[in-house]
C-alpha cells in the first residue's frame, strides 16, 4: 500500500512540503509506504479540454503530468498539498488537478475508492476557500476524505515557519494518522 503527496508549490524546501512531509510520516508509522512528489521545477500545463482522455487513458500535452498520474493511480492514497496564492491554490497544482482528473473520470474512474485529502498553508489567510477547492476535487473523484483534529492548514511563510505552528502540525499529523487508518480498514 502507498499514499503519494504531491505538493503543488513552486518553491522546493518550502512550508508546503514540510507540512506534507510530516503528514507522511504519521503515515509511515502505520506500515504505509509514502512518496512525497513536489511540482517545483516540473512541467504541468493547464487542460485544454482536448477530450482525447475520453478516448483512450492518456493525454496528449507533452510534459511531467503523466508520470505523476500513474502513480496516483497505482497508490491507494493521494494528498494534495498547496500552499494559498491570492485566496486560492496555485496555479500548478490546479493543472495538475484538472488534468488528472479528467483522465482518472473518463478511465473508469481510476480514483474512485482511494483515500485522500488537502493540506494547505498560507501566511495569514485563505485557507479555508483552498481547502474546500482542493476538497472538492476528491469528492468529486469518488476519494474518501478522512478527517482530522481541525481542517488541514497551517500557517508560515518563510521557509520553517510552519514549524511553529504547533496546532497545523498536530493537525496534519491526525490527518495522517486517520489516512492511514482507513487505508488500513478498507485493505484488510
Amino acid at each position: 500500500m502507498k499514499v503519494v503527496a504531491i505538493v503543488g508549490s513552486p518553491r522546493k524546501n518550502g512550508n508546503t512540503e514540510i507540512l506534507a512531509e510530516y503528514t507522511l510520516k504519521a503515515i509511515a508509522e502505520e506500515g504505509i509506504e509514502t512518496e512525497l512528489i513536489p511540482l517545483a521545477g516540473k512541467d504541468i500545463k493547464f487542460c485544454t479540454a482536448c477530450m482525447a482522455c475520453v478516448e483512450k487513458e492518456q493525454c496528449p500535452i507533452k510534459d511531467d503530468l503523466f508520470p505523476i498520474y500513474q502513480k496516483m493511480k497505482t497508490a491507494e492514497g493521494i494528498i494534495l498539498a498547496s500552499p494559498v496564492y491570492y485566496g486560492s491554490c496555485t496555479a500548478l497544482i490546479k493543472a495538475l488537478m484538472e488534468r488528472a482528473g479528467y483522465i482518472a473520470r473518463h478511465n473508469n474512474n481510476a480514483f474512485s475508492g482511494k483515500v485522500g485529502g488537502p493540506l494547505v498553508i498560507a501566511r495569514r489567510a485563505g485557507h479555508n476557500f483552498t481547502v474546500a477547492q482542493l476538497d472538492f476535487w476528491f469528492h468529486i473523484l469518488g476519494i474518501t476524505v478522512p478527517g482530522s483534529s481541525y481542517w488541514n492548514m497551517a500557517f508560515g511563510r518563510e521557509k520553517g515557519e510552519v514549524n511553529k505552528d504547533e496546532e497545523g502540525l498536530r493537525t496534519a499529523w491526525d490527518f495522517g494518522k486517520n489516512m492511514a487508518k482507513t487505508i488500513n480498514k478498507l485493505h484488510s
